[in-house]
């Protein structure tokens, strides 16, 4: 039976059937070399163009049965479905599961070019038809991927953006908000964020051996234009229970160095007051090049000092309701006796004078010593003839004091003795 007339058996129970309505089963091969159409709406001489095969009619579908039945083969049945057939439905292409019920795939009408792509490296472009790499996005303004948790599944529901345009690469809280808590400008240098392996974050390094490591630039913890190299900003209301910053050590019983100040020089810490119009403007504190501690302001420029030796000298006026000088006889040693006549005489040549600190008004009166003066009178304070110690004073007063109650009860006893001789010889005159 040659081809044509195969062809025209093929087609002329077809074409019956239409006619009585009756379906044709064919147990041999159908080869139609020409164009075939499909559906109620084919008409004859339909005109074909380039189309092989047309489903022509108002409610298109191509349906895969699967009539497997035994042992393990694959049974699920698939359909290709064009547009919705109720009125008012989508204009779509579907792929649709139908024994699941499902529709795992679907396009719209109106779809741009290249809305989906896979080239034969089996990368995926969303609007480029050549993905560079395994998945690449195009789009004229802010290209972006949306993850959504809608709460089916019993969590809270969380709407995530990551997009990117010629301003910065972002990451967008849409449920909180739209925040933008991430983000990457374009033109930032390498390594401008690091996490290595053990959990480090190198910012500008890709070798942080620290928790954080700061190669360079300045840094900001609530701005975006930090000043200093680490610059934080809190706009909570000011209180006191609350700090800005805290370093905390939660192992017990150890000592730790929770802060640590490094510089060639002299280093200090700046306590600025931010007000309009403060009575001083900033505090520094630090240690000096000469190793001492320094408390030092805008006004009077150094206040305090402590050296390495623990001396501490205060420019200004100490108010306490109590000092307390070490005076515990186990602290000391090297005990000598004193002559009080002589501590007494001493004082007496010591020259005592009304007079005002050069740091002070010339109305903020004292009266003492000078130091110089006593040093060379007691000797006292080791080498150091600028000071006089509180409790040399106090003990050059008490032993003068002392000396004072001995010659005042020698005094008392020799005017005693003198009254009696007077009263005897007044007895005698009688």
């Amino acid at each position: 039976m040659n081809m044509q007339l195969k062809y025209l058996l093929a087609v002329i129970p077809l074409a019956l059937s239409t006619t009585a309505n009756a379906d044709v089963v064919h147990a041999d091969d159908v080869i139609i070399q020409n164009s075939a159409c499909i559906g109620f709406d084919c008409v004859n001489n339909e005109s074909f163009g380039f189309d092989t095969l047309r489903l022509k009619e108002n409610n298109l579908r191509i349906k895969f049965d699967d009539t497997s039945s035994t042992g393990s083969f694959p049974s699920n049945d698939w359909q290709l479905t064009a547009n919705d057939s109720n009125s008012g439905g989508a204009n779509k292409f579907s792929i649709e599961d139908i024994t699941g019920g499902r529709v795992p795939f679907t396009v719209l009408a109106g779809a741009p070019t290249n809305a989906m792509y896979i080239n034969s490296n089996g990368n995926v472009g969303l609007g480029t038809n050549s993905p560079v790499l395994d998945l690449h996005l195009i789009n004229g303004n802010t290209p972006a991927i949306r993850l959504e948790q809608d709460g089916s599944s019993g969590f809270s529901a969380q709407t995530w953006d990551i997009g990117s345009n010629e301003a910065n690469f972002f990451i967008r809280d849409v449920t909180g908000g739209s925040k933008l808590p991430f983000k990457i400008v374009p033109g930032a240098p390498n390594n401008s964020l690091y996490i290595n392996a053990s959990g480090n974050v190198g910012i500008g390094t890709a070798s942080p051996n620290g928790k954080l490591v700061v190669a360079n630039g300045n840094v900001g913890f609530g701005t975006s234009s930090p000043s200093t190299k680490l610059h934080v900003v809190d706009a909570d209301s000011a209180n006191l229970a609350t700090s800005t910053a805290l370093l905390e050590n939660t192992n017990t019983g150890l000592n730790a160095v929770l802060l640590e100040l490094k510089n060639p020089g002299a280093s200090y810490i700046k306590l600025t007051n931010a007000l309009a119009s403060p009575v001083v403007g900033y505090w520094l504190m630090g240690a000096k090049n000469d190793g001492s501690f320094a408390l030092l302001n805008d006004k009077n420029f150094q206040v305090m000092t402590i050296d390495n030796a623990g001396n501490m000298n205060v420019k200004g006026t100490v108010t306490a309701n109590n000092v307390l000088l070490t005076s515990d006889i186990n602290k000391k040693e090297n005990f000598q006796s004193i002559n009080g006549i002589e501590i007494l005489s001493a004082i007496s040549k010591l020259a005592i004078s009304k007079w005002n600190y050069k740091s002070q008004s010339t109305s903020e009166q004292h009266i003492g010593p000078m130091a110089q003066d006593f040093y060379q009178l007691f000797g006292l304070g080791g080498d150091d003839d600028k000071h006089i110690s509180a409790i040399d004073s106090a003990g050059v007063s008490l032993a003068a004091i002392q000396a004072l109650y001995d010659l005042n009860l020698k005094k008392d006893q020799q005017i005693e003795e003198l009254s009696k001789r007077i009263a005897d010889l007044e007895n005698k005159t009688k």
